[in-house]
């Protein structure tokens, strides 16, 4: 949903939207995240700070997340609350040459005169997704032989003992002189 900057010189703006399981729709370059768990209840707040705008919200509901070790699907819950912080660009400085400080980081530019709300929820999902998403914390993966899922048991691979890398070594035969 697109809102227009504008309007919220008048007064901060509230959203209490409920988004169901065919709103997300996943990124080429990120497919952990296989859709919404149920509907998705967003609440949000826009309004003007100065220039700047800020945006606060709270997130309820879930999300289907592909593991990272065994590929299997498990429900994450999304953390709640957000808040953002929204400004112009620096109109003096060069597009190809720009320096943020610290406290740069914690604000996002916006161009145009419109905010899309639906790039902002989808950002915060993905925020709550962590560096390496596992189903469970011993999650045991899957066999780099047959693929079996190691978490449904032990699979029928023979188990080589000893490093990777040196068992070739055990199949190396060498001939007496």
């Amino acid at each position: 949903m697109l809102v227009r900057i504008k309007d919220l010189s008048s007064g901060p703006r509230e959203f209490d939207l409920t988004l169901d399981q065919g709103w997300w729709r996943n990124a080429d370059w990120d497919d952990r995240i296989l859709g919404l768990e149920g509907t998705l209840r967003v609440r949000m707040r826009l309004y003007r700070d100065g220039e700047n705008l800020v945006v606060q919200g709270r997130l309820s509901g879930g999300i289907r997340v592909r593991c990272d070790r065994c590929l299997s699907e498990y429900f994450h819950e999304l953390k709640p609350g957000f808040r953002l912080f929204l400004s112009p660009p620096p109109e003096d400085v060069n597009e190809n040459e720009i320096e943020l400080c610290e406290e740069d980081m914690g604000i996002r530019f916006f161009t145009g005169d419109t905010c899309d709300t639906d790039e902002i929820i989808r950002e915060q999902i993905l925020l709550t997704l962590p560096i390496k998403t596992l189903c469970a914390e011993g999650c045991q993966g899957l066999c780099p032989r047959c693929g079996a899922n190691l978490n449904m048991g032990r699979c029928g691979c023979r188990e080589e003992n000893g490093h990777p890398a040196f068992l070739k070594l055990k199949q190396l035969k060498v001939g007496s002189t």
